[in-house]
């Protein structure tokens, strides 16, 4: 079924960005909230880890070590060869679970250390 990991992608990100609003981590932080993060400052941190990731992947495609494996539950389009176009999305949704999983955390140690 192609298309299935882009679209199991796209539900896991809005699943994090529902417990994200739901909790208001990182994107909906009350502003008045201590450990506030602006959106900006939050877009560009999931951006540049993103960029970072697929600078990572750039490097490993060209010496050989990625390679993109036969799946038909990829969409089939390439950005580059051995790159679709499902991974920046992943990368992206990582670096988006990272910054949420971080704000979690912080809030929880945050709370105890009261």
């Amino acid at each position: 079924m192609p298309g299935a990991y882009l679209l199991v992608l796209l539900v896991s990100i809005g699943a994090v960005a529902a417990l994200d609003a739901r909790f208001r981590l990182v994107f909906w932080a009350h502003p008045d909230d201590a450990r506030d993060r602006p959106r900006t400052r939050n877009a560009l941190t999931v951006a540049i880890g993103t960029a970072l990731f697929l600078t990572w992947d750039a490097v490993g495609i060209v010496t050989g070590v990625f390679v993109k494996g036969g799946s038909p539950y990829l969409l089939g389009v390439d950005l580059a060869p051995h790159l679709p176009v499902e991974e920046p999305v992943f990368l992206a949704f990582l670096s988006y679970l990272a910054l949420v999983g971080y704000a979690a955390v912080d809030r929880v140690h945050g709370r105890s250390a009261e």
